[in-house]
């Protein structure tokens, strides 16, 4: 049976539940644990637009699946109207990050604009002792300060999303399944005969269930599939294109563009309305620096370059890399080996081992 550091025998903990398999499975952990549970869930879409979407959170459907493990498990849900904010956090964010020739990570932003930080506040006012969630990421107390680690079953690992949690909001969230993998987790749901249990895990971005986001962006800033040039490296038109939101760093298939060797886009020019494409080598990056950086280790820490980790995307292994910490909320992340694909918009994330230091957004300058 999980219990919870620093939390009362029967305490109250509010569950931050968006419908799916692992925040119902978290939630009944803590029922079968014996504390007070209340359930909160974010509505972040109109109920009439979503509900038949598959693939979206926070919508109509899981609202329902939410409030369904609530009544089995017997205790209090409360769903909360956050479509406005979730729009201007988050959604208009994500939009202009892509007219900037960026390649944002929308999850990141929702976790540190929306979730956490006005869903902390909520717990507290409920009486809370704690927010639990369903991430699979690791959470240990000590003497000092919470740290964040890596989950258990690396497969499932989420703490690159969670890099942006503050020392504040760390030392009250709680997350019980972190030591776990995720069939442990939809066995549990099984044994307590949850309907849910069988539910598939969402795999899109959550406000564009089909994975079609450049029709969005197209839809709320005008001028986005403006057409321009596609040009090499020296600067030689080598085709147009429909818009550059239709790119991203890396990217190979789909340029319509033909030549003698694989070309691949090396950089987005927004203001020029131009890609720019090369060879797979002109892709290589020594060193990247990084902005709005979150620090869960001591900065004093960084003020010399250090060997740790670091990943600076969600589906990549971390690798060496050494860290200084910079003035104004900056990092300098000078990588042991090249990294290529780098996209300024992406989250470079800070190790040591399976511990989280901290990290920030990848930014085209210093």
């Amino acid at each position: 049976m999980i219990s919870l550091d620093n939390v009362s025998p029967g305490g109250r903990v509010a569950v931050a539940m968006s419908g799916g398999v692992d925040s119902s499975v978290a939630a009944a952990l803590m029922v079968e644990a014996g504390y007070q549970v209340v359930g909160i869930t974010l509505q972040l879409y109109d109920h009439g637009q979503m509900i038949n979407k598959k693939g979206a959170c926070c919508a109509g459907q899981d609202i329902y699946d939410a409030r369904t493990v609530a009544d089995r498990l017997n205790f209090p849900h409360y769903v909360l109207d956050y479509e406005s904010i979730f729009r201007q956090s988050v959604i208009d964010d994500f939009v202009e990050s892509y007219m900037h020739g960026e390649t944002p990570v929308p999850c990141i932003r929702c976790n540190q604009r929306v979730k956490f930080r006005d869903l902390l506040t909520t717990a507290r006012d409920l009486g809370a002792e704690a927010l639990v969630t369903g991430h699979y990421v690791q959470r240990f107390a000590n003497s000092d300060k919470a740290q964040l680690h890596r989950a258990v079953d690396h497969n499932r690992d989420q703490s690159y999303f969670l890099f942006a949690t503050t020392q504040e909001q760390l030392d009250y969230l709680r997350f019980p399944l972190g030591g776990m993998a995720k069939a442990e987790t939809r066995d549990h749901a099984r044994r307590f005969g949850l309907a849910i249990s069988e539910k598939p895990d969402s795999q899109d971005i959550c406000f564009v269930p089909s994975g079609g986001y450049a029709s969005l962006v197209a839809k709320l800033k005008p001028g986005a599939l403006d057409p321009g040039d596609i040009v090499d490296l020296q600067g030689v038109v080598l085709g147009q294109h429909q818009g550059i939101i239709n790119f991203t760093i890396g990217q190979r298939r789909g340029l319509g563009v033909s030549a003698a060797e694989p070309l691949y886009v090396i950089s987005l020019e927004p203001e020029a309305k131009r890609v720019v494409v090369g060879p797979y080598e002109a892709l290589a990056k020594p060193k990247v620096f990084v902005k709005e950086v979150n620090w869960l280790a001591d900065p004093k820490l960084f003020e010399q370059a250090y060997p740790y980790q670091v990943k600076i995307r969600s589906t990549h292994q971390p690798v060496a890399a050494t860290i200084q910490a910079l003035e104004n909320h900056r990092a300098q992340v000078i990588f042991a080996a090249p990294e290529y694909g780098v996209s300024s918009g992406q989250a470079c994330v800070f190790f040591d081992n399976d511990r989280v230091l901290g990290g920030g957004w990848i930014c085209a300058e210093a």
